[in-house]
């Protein structure tokens, strides 16, 4: 695990044994509040003992950003902490958390130890908490999953985007889950337009690299291009005799647009190659949808 301290009380832990997610510890006088827990208990339980060692008030809220696993998996271990998330990540961890986990475990025994716990409060688009002398604004974020929620941390104007900000733009979609739970990628496109104009000093995205001033608006706006040339891409697709060869021929960079002032920030190199996947995800995704749209007409 990476620890970083990107102010003098809010530190950022990246997972160094699972795809660079991050998690975030904000410590104040009366407690600390924990933004995602990290996946693996080996690393849950190292940030665990980072916080505890600078919070002598313990723990008091634990914030899910979404209802992924490798957000909310450590949370077990601050049984003394409010749970906050949206109200759909509480409705989709009651409905099959348990059953996921299940399975999870029974792929990775390292996990054995995890246990499924339930936020115990929810809100539907935005939430203030005050602890300490930090005040934060909890708002929903939704695009890659239906549920993700973002943390401003008020005066530092940091915020804690969940899986909303990621490399590339990933709105999730997953057999073993109800559909109702999956992303939609118009709804992520209108949350980076509605993210780059919160005039932000840094951005803590759900995995990888800290985001800084100068470069969000760009990274941002490569997202929001990313999002449009893929959607033209999969409707090519729809005209492609062997559709999952062209898939798999297709790499980030097919969708980056350089200019003569900048590269774009859309890369296969990210999250040790793992945006490579998310991209051709994405265009199955795109492509399935617009088949069965062509199907209904």
């Amino acid at each position: 695990m990476r620890t970083e301290r990107i102010a003098e009380d809010i530190y950022i832990f990246t997972s160094e044994i699972y795809a660079h997610v991050t998690a975030t510890a904000i410590l104040t006088e009366e407690g600390a509040i924990l933004i995602d827990t990290l996946p693996l208990p080996e690393e849950s339980r190292e940030m665990a003992a980072f916080v505890r060692r600078r919070s002598p008030e313990g723990v008091r809220y634990v914030i899910n950003t979404h209802f992924h696993a490798d957000h909310v998996n450590g949370t077990y271990l601050y049984p003394e902490a409010h749970v906050i998330a949206h109200r759909r990540c509480r409705e989709f961890l009651l409905t099959f958390g348990q059953e996921a986990l299940n399975a999870a475990k029974a792929e990775n025994p390292a996990l054995e130890e995890v246990e499924l716990v339930i936020p115990n409060i929810v809100f539907d688009h935005e939430l203030a908490l005050r602890l300490g002398n930090h005040l934060l604004y909890l708002l929903h974020l939704p695009g890659h999953t239906p549920d993700n929620i973002g943390v401003i941390i008020e005066g530092n104007r940091v915020l804690i985007a969940g899986d909303a900000v990621l490399p590339v733009p990933y709105f999730t979609w997953d057999p073993n889950v109800p559909r109702n739970a999956w992303g939609d990628w118009q709804t992520l496109y209108h949350t980076l337009q509605r993210i780059r104009e919160m005039n932000l000093e840094a951005i803590v995205q759900g995995h990888g690299d800290v985001l800084l001033r100068g470069e969000i608006p760009y990274i941002l706006q490569d997202q929001m291009q990313y999002l449009d040339c893929l959607h033209e891409k999969a409707q090519a697709l729809l005209d492609v005799e062997d559709v999952r060869a062209a898939i798999t021929d297709s790499i980030p960079e097919d969708c980056a647009f350089d200019t003569e002032e900048r590269k774009s920030s859309i890369s296969s190199i990210p999250l040790d190659g793992l945006v490579r996947y998310m991209h051709q995800a994405n265009l199955m995704r795109m492509y399935t949808e617009l088949k069965e749209q062509q199907a209904t007409a």
